[in-house]
């Protein structure tokens, strides 16, 4: 039977316990021959390298580095410390960097940019098509034959109209549209839930601004008023301010007021428009202009 010697440990200034042979002894060396067998590596246990017991850092900060339990560490470079806290802060970074806050959802991103808006398929009626990404419509005399539009509750009927894709339930909110060779259109805002077997501005669930004949109107429950100021519009703007009950038509050139239609919102509205000839585009996700 071999004989193996006793080792004292010592602690060193640096903080580790460093084990020696005790002066004057015979024992062989701990590289020679005699040593025993080395055992797998035990997570419970400090790791033990060249005689040196390396301590587990301390997570409170080297002060108590001396109380800190003992653990086994993988090998490494000795003095660094593992960058387990940066490989998860990166990831967090990029999304923030390449998503910024559009990651919280619709709501917060509402809070900080006009609404945006593209036209519902779904609500427009057979003699329209949507163009563009869905945010433009143009008129077709024929229009699509009923058996190749799929069957919706949604779908106006009887006039050619469709619906925006967003509800706005409060907020002031600005769009523009631009008119191309069209002379009778209505654009406004109408109820979520308006019938459907009739047209935007006849009834007391929509409120719109209608060009027909040359000359502007503002339609309310199928009641008209004249509007003067405006003439054949390339471009013009709509302003919905929920709270304070009111529709306005802007002209873009200056860019002002023409009209404004008050009422009393019952619930969410959605951007209307109507079209008998030509091409509508809408422009959403816009800043009110400044002075309006």
């Amino acid at each position: 039977m071999t004989n193996y010697c006793r080792i004292f440990a010592k602690k060193t200034p640096n903080g580790v316990m460093e084990s020696r042979m005790p002066p004057n002894s015979t024992c062989p060396s701990l590289r020679g021959v005699g040593r025993p067998p080395r055992a797998a590596p035990n997570p419970q246990q400090p790791i033990r390298r060249d005689n040196v017991i390396t301590p587990r850092r301390s997570l409170s900060g080297p002060r108590d580095q001396e109380a800190a339990p003992w653990r086994w560490r993988r090998p490494g470079v000795r003095g660094v410390p593992r960058q387990s806290g940066r490989k998860m802060a990166l990831p967090m970074a990029r999304v923030f960097r390449r998503c910024g806050t559009e990651w919280l959802g619709p709501t917060a991103a509402a809070t900080r940019r006009a609404i945006s808006f593209k036209l519902e398929e779904k609500t427009a009626h057979t003699s329209l098509a949507l163009f563009k990404g869905e945010t433009g419509v143009k008129y077709g005399m024929v229009g699509l034959e009923p058996t190749k539009v799929a069957l919706n509750v949604e779908r106006f009927k009887d006039w050619a109209v469709v619906l925006g894709n967003t509800a706005i339930t409060g907020g002031r909110h600005y769009w523009e549209v631009t008119v191309k060779k069209s002379q009778h259109f209505r654009i406004g805002v109408a109820d979520v839930d308006i019938p459907r077997d009739c047209c935007i501005g006849v009834d007391g669930h929509s409120w719109v601004f209608t060009y027909a004949h040359r000359k502007w109107h503002a339609m309310l429950a199928n009641e008209s008023a004249p509007i003067t100021g405006i003439g054949q519009p390339e471009k013009v703007g709509l302003l919905l301010e929920y709270e304070a009950q009111r529709l306005s038509l802007v002209d873009v050139s200056r860019p002002a007021v023409v009209y404004t239609l008050r009422t009393e919102f019952r619930g969410p509205v959605m951007p209307a428009f109507a079209l008998w000839d030509g091409e509508l585009l809408t422009h959403s996700g816009l800043d009110v202009p400044e002075g309006i």
